[in-house]
């Protein structure tokens, strides 16, 4: 059987930035606590756990000397808070997050009002919006979302994207907040790193030579999620966190698997599934 890796796949530069921060922190055999997972990916956070690097959901179960804030990003009132505690900082948050809640706060300045498309209890949203005033903003996930606001009341709107998403998904929520109100600008906010694995997963589900998708990413990461969307329409996929998921019977009779993974999956992880794949197939002579 042959694996086909997409031509790009895995962590981008924000979350390869982080996961080096933490455990170069960590080696250098000091104490702190990661608010919130530093980035979607199970395998990345027990190994930091190991490391000594525990998970916490509030910064008041904060004991160490240290609160790690991952790719994400916060609010800045959580960075205030910390402050207050008497607690260092180290921050992992991604450039380009930080790009956005830069220009949104201007955009906020200028006027507008602001529209950002993602998911509600997503932490980068909340970093986001949890400072802002409520009549300042929306959170729209989906087009009945957009429906239910009327926006021609606003003098001018700006949209943000979540970093995660497919943008493709989302267009036709968009497009009907424009029509309401023409004095709309969209920005373009998807991560690079995230448009180019999406492209890439797309094309390999087209290939005519792979027969079944393998999606490699956390359970709780959205670009994962988003990237087994796009190929489970075009080929049968399955979304797995490792080798340990993947079922002998999904690879019966098959020639041919495509494998992508999400921007919070290690190189390691997905070298582990290749090698589950190679492995399994010249033992089962079931498997081509």
């Amino acid at each position: 059987m042959k694996v086909k890796r997409a031509s790009k796949y895995g962590f981008c530069s924000g979350v390869r930035v982080a996961d080096i921060k933490v455990r170069r922190f960590a080696s250098e055999g000091r104490s702190g606590a990661i608010l919130g997972q530093v980035v979607h990916n199970e395998r990345v956070v027990s190994e930091m756990e190991a490391m000594g690097m525990r998970t916490v959901h509030f910064i008041g179960e904060v004991t160490e000397p240290t609160i790690v804030f991952s790719a994400h990003g916060v609010p800045a009132s959580f960075h205030d808070e910390a402050r207050r505690r008497g607690l260092q900082v180290l921050d992992t948050t991604c450039t380009f997050v930080y790009d956005i809640h830069r220009e949104s706060r201007q955009a906020l300045t200028d006027g507008c009002h602001l529209v950002f498309i993602g998911e509600t209890q997503h932490r980068e949203v909340i970093g986001y919006t949890h400072d802002l005033e409520p009549g300042t903003f929306h959170i729209v996930s989906c087009i009945e979302d957009a429906r239910a606001v009327d926006w021609a009341v606003f003098q001018k709107i700006r949209i943000f994207y979540q970093t995660t998403l497919n943008a493709d998904d989302y267009e036709e929520t968009v497009r009907h907040i424009e029509a309401c109100n023409p004095n709309t600008i969209r920005a373009d906010t998807i991560c690079y790193a995230t448009k180019e694995n999406q492209e890439a997963a797309r094309d390999l589900a087209e290939d005519p030579e792979v027969e079944m998708i393998l999606v490699v990413g956390g359970a709780r990461s959205a670009n994962t999620h988003h990237l087994w969307e796009i190929t489970s329409r075009i080929k049968p996929s399955h979304l797995i966190q490792g080798p340990e998921d993947i079922r002998v019977d999904w690879l019966r009779g098959l020639r041919c698997v495509g494998l992508t993974a999400g921007a919070s999956t290690p190189d390691s992880l997905v070298a582990e599934v290749e090698a589950f794949l190679t492995e399994h197939a010249s033992e089962d002579p079931s498997i081509p």
